[in-house]
């Protein structure tokens, strides 16, 4: 009997999802995969973002030959029927629940047991029903490393300790416009590329498709080969960099020493196993020190894991949450990337390396423009919108989790312990991003007033019934007795509105 062919989707191009042992297609299994565009065609994504997937799955498919029927259809339904007409197939699980429903009610797919991450479904689940919906990172974190031998000495953490935070929020060195390190890994378009750039201005002028952000080189893997490299030269000359400037920016050093991986392991190219692997080995050799080290393991083992877990475990009802009520819509300036319009260095700073890149580094996304979106309350449904569309490693599973959850407090603390905000003197003391602005993060109110600190000072008013009783606000909601000019701040903020800061 022939084998039943197999449906590879986007995010799944690594070798592990052909790997016939543990449950996958058989060795022969034809294989299937589908540029569907309306997926293009439905939101108005980056184009750095639809460039990097496009070649990602054109170059695998070169890769496969004949092994693989590559469709180019308008839905995946088409495609589906014009690949295998008639018949079963079979496919790992999606990563989003929109083409998780697809599947369900193609009703003639078959869904193998997933792969590709540490952690099952199962085994979460088991483990957040045991802890009564209470979910913590840092818990789930320790018993990853412990199933899986993860910086370990038998039963307790190598060192001692579990986390190296404290190692690990080091400002930037003081003077420098960059740090001291190689530049991170880049590829070398080919003709792949040209192709996929070629279709991307077709379909641009036709009306089919329309993007936000501009159209540079691809600056990240869209091959194995590709992220292998990307992988050996951030272990090699970057790791050991990572813990203690992992919260740190400079204007003129985007990437600081971050890996830049994401993309890479959110297309399925790498393995987050041989991330870590590769990492515990540098370690071992005395490459990269305990901290950096850990610091990257917390990412892939524990953020990454728990995000994509929390992901399915909450529900589709999660993408709905606003618990603070936030309404406003996007103004335009941000949701254009329009980093001219803006005055405050820092977010003007960050804007446009999203704008030309689609990428910035978890702080920035965090503190700078999650920040701005959680101070003047917009609606976080919008936010997390364009979180996905915007950025090259955005899936509905990674922006879901971070945004509703974690960026802007939307679950009301299912995820976090607090709202992740502050004033300018936070990025002051992170960054070289303050000097030069226009405004001053000292100052809350008058010409040169900080977007930031006013702006934290208004949000802390604005939800202060619901934050004075949080552990880790208690203090901070209680400064607000101490601001005499507590007045002018708010009406600073109102009749900013949502001009650019």
């Amino acid at each position: 009997m022939a084998a039943r062919p197999h449906w590879l989707f986007g995010d799944q191009l690594g070798p592990h999802f052909i790997d016939p042992r543990h449950g996958g297609p058989d060795r022969d299994a034809p294989l299937v995969m589908i540029e569907a565009r309306s997926v293009l065609a439905r939101r108005r994504f980056h184009r750095a973002k639809a460039h990097l997937v496009l070649s990602a799955m054109r170059h695998r498919a070169a890769e496969l030959g004949d092994r693989v029927t590559y469709v180019r259809a308008e839905t995946y339904r088409e495609g589906v029927q014009r690949a295998v007409p008639r018949g079963r197939l079979t496919v790992f699980p999606p990563t989003s629940r929109r083409a998780a429903g697809l599947v369900d009610r193609l009703h003639r797919v078959d869904v193998l047991p997933e792969r590709g991450h540490l952690v099952t479904r199962e085994d979460f689940t088991a483990w957040a029903d045991a802890h009564d919906g209470t979910l913590r990172m840092e818990d789930f974190y320790h018993r990853v490393r412990r199933r899986l031998g993860l910086l370990m000495d038998g039963g307790d953490p190598r060192g001692g300790r579990w986390n190296l935070d404290h190692e690990n929020r080091e400002p930037p060195p003081s003077g420098r416009r960059a740090l001291d390190l190689p530049a991170p890994w880049r590829p070398t378009e080919d003709d792949v590329d040209d192709e996929v750039r070629h279709d991307l201005d077709r379909w641009e002028r036709e009306g089919r498709v329309a993007f936000v952000g501009r159209d540079g080189p691809r600056g990240f893997p869209a091959t194995r080969r590709e992220a292998l490299s990307a992988l050996r030269h951030f272990v090699r000359h970057r790791l050991a960099a990572f813990g203690p400037y992992e919260d740190a920016m400079l204007a003129g050093d985007p990437a600081m020493s971050h890996s830049r991986l994401s993309a890479p392991l959110n297309l399925g190219l790498l393995h987050p196993q041989e991330c870590l692997e590769r990492a515990e080995k540098a370690l071992g050799s005395g490459d990269a020190p305990p901290n950096s080290v850990e610091g990257f393991v917390r990412q892939i083992a524990g953020w990454r894991e728990y995000v994509r877990h929390v992901y399915w475990y909450f529900g589709e009802d999660y993408r709905g949450s606003n618990e603070l009520g936030h309404r406003a819509p996007l103004p335009d300036w941000f949701a254009e990337l329009d980093a001219d319009a803006v005055t405050a260095r820092c977010l003007s700073t960050v804007l446009a390396e999203v704008r030309d890149t689609g990428w910035t580094h978890h702080i920035p996304r965090l503190m700078v423009l999650g920040s701005r979106a959680l101070q003047d309350g917009w609606d976080p449904a919008a936010v997390n919108d364009w979180f996905h569309r915007c950025f090259v490693d955005g899936y509905d599973w990674v922006m879901l989790p971070n945004v509703i959850g974690m960026s802007q407090y939307a679950d009301g603390g299912r995820m976090t312990t607090k709202p992740y905000t502050s004033g300018g003197a936070y990025i002051d003391r992170m960054s070289d991003l303050c000097g030069g602005c226009a405004h001053r993060p000292g100052d809350r109110t008058g010409d040169r007033a900080c977007p930031y600190t006013a702006g934290y000072w208004a949000f802390l008013h604005r939800h202060r019934a619901r934050l004075e009783h949080n552990p880790r606000m208690a203090r901070s909601v209680r400064g607000l007795d101490r601001l005499t000019d507590l007045p002018e701040t708010l009406a600073g903020v109102r009749d900013r509105g949502d001009a650019a800061p």
